[in-house]
């Protein structure tokens, strides 16, 4: 397979010196290799999870600032191991409840940890947990005392302020000039603001005991200070956040979170899906945590609490928070003048149009709940209740496919869920039940036979009539309903240098989906092998795919539209390296094929070239990317992360065919004080005009430029 690659791509090269140059140097490089910084570890460490999250999300406009904030925060105030509790380890997200059981059982066996080197003598550690787990961690015998004082608040504390602005280049159609008459017919032809996206934040930390601050966020295209934004911003969000005073694990007020059990019942905001690191399959809830990204939808706000008492923890949440829905003006079927009759929920966060516009803010959701938990360190049960409703009339449109699912603007959803750890095996599960609809069930295992071979086993069965109120349960629909699956993973490290990921994912849907009109199965299956001889340098082969069902495309005389497999099949090789103690090199290729019955047999493939300058002492940083690309159609699209300024986060879709580079540079100006600049092109060969509606642009090129500066004080 890999000597068909090859052949495949150096074929494609010699259509142009710059390609062939360019995959010469993925493959043939010479390798000068020096060992990582810990900020390159972490960096790496951030990458490769937000790639995994990509994996499940394919999604270019989703924003991961919550989902990695902590490990950054660590990154700069390392846990130290000889205090961290359960709850601490399982916030980074990089160990599993058998790991983490068994840290704290080693410590209270044998005493506090001496060295980081001694995490070898930790029962399912080895070499690749350790490294992760080195940027953010430290050993100590110093008291973290959790009292605040008003002094430790003021001399102790850390201030951070971001200020961040961005704009692509190129006009798009929706900035472009035009008459007041046109306007005036056609409201909705241009965008109301300029082409300028405005971002700032500020945020205040007391170690991990007490965070505030406030996000803010203008999108290109909405106004500013004007017009239907009087009030500046778009989206303003702002929180307080309290830990571990007394009996008081968690208090939140402002914007938050709230994320329980297996993410069946209630859990607001991002979560891992099927990658290559299958034990997070496992979701590792943290019960209430603060909010700080630009995503309108995925957050609560309001209030709530986390109380201990010994083993026995309990959460009240409530949520109250204006939503944007399509309003429907000519349904006569109101029940008073204040009722309103929605749609659906529009959830894309943009208001730079008048029908945008309207829809801002149109109904009011409130949310409010609680959990309840016995919590031991090897067995959690809980229970939680969450009752959620929208002062309107909830009037979708539905079809054959949607008709078991909610139409009541007031629903309850109520679960149980358990965690047991015994031995080497760690048995965890959810089941949730609409009041006024079906069942949602998880229940797997992970389970490590030794330490170098790990197995992780997953069943769901979600009835079509179960209403998710925010569920984010393991699953190949978008939605936790009309889906039973059986996953079963493997990860297993033969010698130090190299470790196998695999998974199997077999799932069933009982009735119609969207444009998919009969049940249907599937599968998906992702083989990933990591080769690292050095700390000189890391690759991964690695082969994915996926199997379902669709409509298909063929017009029939008899007018119905039958089902056929559709196959994508992914094959990538990565490899990273360092050439001096500054440089590191990154290299990647990968194909895509798409197989859809009764249409064209698809293709498409990436391949690129970053290099990344970090020296230790230097204040200057910069990461730059060439890449080629060449795909048949957006079906056949292939995403990669891309390095970008901190807390911003760009995972375009690489399409149709052409070139991509960008360069993202950081100087720190003097201590406390960081610039980023970050500029962006993607050449397209093959079109002459990108994007369509009020996106499109005029030529063959795009390019975007970001600029954000710190404050940390």
């Amino acid at each position: 397979m890999l000597l068909h690659i090859y052949h495949h791509f150096v074929i494609l090269s010699l259509s142009k010196d710059s390609r062939s140059v360019l995959f010469l140097l993925c493959l043939f490089i010479s390798i000068k290799g020096f060992s990582q910084t810990p900020e390159e570890e972490k960096n790496q460490i951030i990458e490769q999870r937000i790639e995994y999250l990509t994996d499940s999300e394919e999604s270019s406009e989703v924003d991961y600032t919550n989902v990695f904030e902590q490990l950054n925060y660590y990154f700069d105030h390392p846990i130290n191991l000889n205090r961290a509790s359960s709850s601490d380890l399982r916030e980074l997200s990089l160990l599993s409840d058998i790991q983490i059981n068994n840290l704290i059982s080693h410590i209270e066996k044998n005493g506090k940890l001496m060295t980081l080197e001694e995490l070898q003598t930790v029962q399912g550690f080895n070499l690749n947990t350790i490294k992760l787990l080195l940027p953010f961690v430290k050993v100590n015998t110093d008291v973290d005392s959790p009292q605040l004082t008003f002094n430790d608040l003021l001399t102790k504390g850390e201030n951070q302020l971001f200020i961040r602005l961005d704009r692509v280049l190129e006009e798009k159609a929706g900035f472009s000039p035009t008459t007041d008459s046109a306007l005036l017919a056609s409201p909705n032809s241009r965008y109301l603001g300029d082409r300028n996206r405005i971002y700032t934040r500020y945020k205040y930390n007391y170690g991990n005991h007490i965070s505030f601050g406030f996000t803010a966020d203008k999108d290109a295209g909405e106004e500013f200070f004007k017009g239907a934004q009087q009030q500046g911003f778009d989206f303003y969000s702002a929180h307080f956040f309290l830990r571990n005073q007394g009996k008081i694990k968690q208090l939140a007020i402002g914007d938050y979170q709230a994320q329980f059990g297996q993410g069946l019942t209630f859990w607001s905001g991002l979560a891992f899906g099927k990658s290559a690191d299958i034990m997070l399959v496992k979701r590792s809830a943290v019960g209430l945590k603060p909010y700080t990204s630009v995503d309108e939808n995925l957050f609560m706000r309001g209030a709530g609490i986390t109380l201990n008492f010994n083993e026995i923890e309990v959460t009240s949440f409530y949520s109250r928070n204006r939503i944007d829905a399509n309003v429907d003006l000519s349904d006569t079927t109101l029940l008073d003048d204040d009722v309103s009759v929605i749609t659906s929920f529009q959830q894309t966060g943009f208001h730079r149009t008048n029908s945008e516009i309207e829809d801002k803010d149109a109904i009011v959701k409130q949310t409010m709940g609680g959990h309840l938990a016995y919590k031991t360190r090897k067995l959690n049960i809980g229970f939680t209740g969450v009752y959620d409703e929208i002062d309107a009339n909830f009037n979708p449109s539905l079809s054959t496919y949607s008709q078991f699912r909610n139409s009541d603007p007031k629903q309850t959803n109520l679960g149980v869920d358990y965690n047991w750890i015994f031995k080497n095996f760690n048995f965890f599960g959810e089941f949730a039940k609409s009041t006024n609809g079906g069942t949602a069930l998880i229940s797997g295992a992970l389970i490590n036979l030794a330490n170098n071979f790990s197995m992780s086993v997953l069943y769901r069965d979600y009835a079509r009539d179960f209403h998710p109120i925010a569920s984010v349960g393991i699953g190949e629909n978008s939605t936790n309903e009309n889906e039973k699956g059986l996953y079963l993973g493997i990860v297993a490290s033969p010698s130090s240098k190299f470790t196998l990921a695999a998974y199997y994912d077999q799932f069933t849907f009982p009735w119609l989906k969207y444009q998919v009109n009969a049940p249907s199965y599937g599968y998906q299956y992702l083989t990933q092998l990591t080769y690292k001889p050095s700390k000189k340098m890391e690759m991964y082969i690695r082969v994915r795919e996926r199997n379902k069902y669709e409509n298909t495309d063929i017009d029939l005389d008899d007018g119905i539209d039958y089902i056929v497999p559709r196959k994508q099949t992914s094959y990538r090789y990565h490899v990273s390296y360092k050439i001096s103690p500054a440089f590191t090199l990154k290299n990647r290729v990968e194909l895509m094929n798409v197989d859809y019955e009764g249409s064209p047999f698809e293709t498409g493939y990436l391949v690129y070239q970053d290099v990344v300058y970090q020296a230790l002492n230097s204040p200057l940083q910069f990461s730059l990317r060439y890449g080629i690309f060449d795909t048949d159609s957006y079906n056949s699209r292939i995403y990669a992360y891309e390095n970008d300024v901190l807390y911003a986060f760009s995972i375009p879709a690489y399409y149709n065919r052409g070139t991509r580079t960008y360069l993202t540079v950081r100087y720190k100006i003097k201590r406390g004080i960081d610039v980023w600049l970050r500029y962006g092109l993607t050449y397209y060969e093959n079109v002459d005009v990108i994007s369509s509606g009020l996106e499109e642009i005029t030529g063959n090129t795009k390019s975007d430029v970001k600029f954000q500066v710190r404050f940390k004080f």
